[in-house]
């Protein structure tokens, strides 16, 4: 029987794995939201289906493509267990980088709305006074689309928190290793007598989500108010 004890662990491991993988592709995805949002360059466009494809891509299909690239006989795999002695393939943090790719294109999209719906004629007023773009960047444009920025991140925790396919395909299920509540809940599901035990991991699961969407509500609600 799955009881609160039993599913702890189970849940601590995909919040760890969720909250790592939001904060990897944090950086990437706003210097990212920003070069579609206010860049003009050749590659745009391309940029902009590579940033969207694990959303349309089968999710088997990203985590093979994972396994190639960042498993022990892949490029980057093997150099960062050489280098660094680091294991992705099979680890809970292979587990955190497969969920930093599934969100990475939801927080994208709706960093890019946020810095695009900020007034022009607010950053070019800073311009006038002085301020350099990266300041004017950090100052005007940042604040104004924090509340997008908030969104963002926590539309990409959700989805990192109930990510299935590419998952168990990049680093399996493993009880106490890998085994989120996605790869749980599949578990129980195809196990005889496990659909007490599956339910229970449900609950949780719609409580975390549930929680997770009205946290972002609430913070967005107030950086509104503190910007206006």
């Amino acid at each position: 029987m799955t009881d609160t004890g039993a599913a702890l662990p189970i849940v601590l491991l995909s919040l760890k794995v969720a909250l790592i993988g939001t904060l990897l592709s944090l950086p990437i995805a706003l210097v990212t939201a920003l070069a579609l949002a206010r860049g003009r360059f050749w590659g745009r466009s391309l940029l902009n289906v590579l940033v969207h494809l694990p959303l349309v891509l089968p999710p088997v299909v990203t985590g093979y493509l994972l396994l190639r690239v960042f498993g022990r006989r892949g490029p980057i795999g093997a150099f960062l267990e050489d280098t660094l002695g680091l294991t992705l393939a099979f680890r809970w943090t292979g587990a955190a980088v497969a969920a930093a790719v599934m969100g990475f294109p939801l927080m994208v999209r709706a960093m890019r709305l946020a810095i695009e719906a900020v007034d022009h004629e607010l950053e070019e007023a800073a311009a006038s006074l002085g301020a350099p773009p990266a300041w004017t960047f950090v100052t005007v444009t940042l604040p104004l689309a924090l509340p997008g920025l908030v969104a963002g991140m926590v539309l990409a925790f959700a989805k990192a928190l109930g990510e299935f396919g590419a998952t168990i395909t990049f680093v399996s299920n493993i009880p106490g290793e890998t085994q989120t509540l996605a790869l749980a809940i599949y578990s129980f599901v195809q196990a005889p007598g496990g659909d007490a035990e599956a339910m229970r991991l449900v609950w949780w699961s719609i409580g975390l989500s549930c929680a997770a969407l009205l946290a972002s509500e609430m913070l967005s609600r107030r950086m509104e108010r503190r910007r206006r």
